[in-house]
């Protein structure tokens, strides 16, 4: 999950070392009422492996204000072609009560995991996720 690159050739400086994470899954979206938002789709590849996905979510709603955080641990098997869920994903939520409607997820479609989350009705959140993922082929 990181990789370092150094010199002119892998930076673009001489005196430079840059250390990337590799395995990091960030994004970020809005829902207005109780739409639906993929804040992140990671494509799996080609290769069959399986992956082992945590991500925190965290949601404002400037007008009440109200807040909420979703903190999430799942499992996707991939075939190289096609991805499935393993077992259900585990969540833990904390909000405020104007947001308990909202939610986030972990999904796949395709040979894609997906970070979604689902606004409120009445509400226009902000939402960010952090996340990553180990993996085994």
């Amino acid at each position: 999950g990181i990789i370092t690159k150094g010199g002119v050739v892998g930076t673009g400086t001489s005196n430079e070392v840059d250390v990337v994470i590799t395995n990091r899954l960030q994004g970020s979206g809005s829902t207005v009422d109780a739409a639906t938002t993929d804040l992140v789709t990671f494509d799996l590849g080609a290769t069959p492996a399986t992956y082992v996905i945590e991500a925190n979510f965290c949601a404002f709603e400037a007008t009440t204000p109200a807040g909420a955080g979703y903190s999430l641990f799942g499992t996707v098997r991939t075939s190289g072609a096609a991805a499935v869920l393993v077992g259900t994903p585990d969540k833990i939520n904390n909000e405020n009560a104007a947001l308990v409607p909202s939610t986030a997820d972990i999904v796949v479609s395709g040979n894609n995991v997906i970070l979604r989350v689902t606004g409120t009705l009445g509400f226009t959140v902000n939402w960010n996720v952090v996340g990553y993922y180990v993996k085994v082929i």
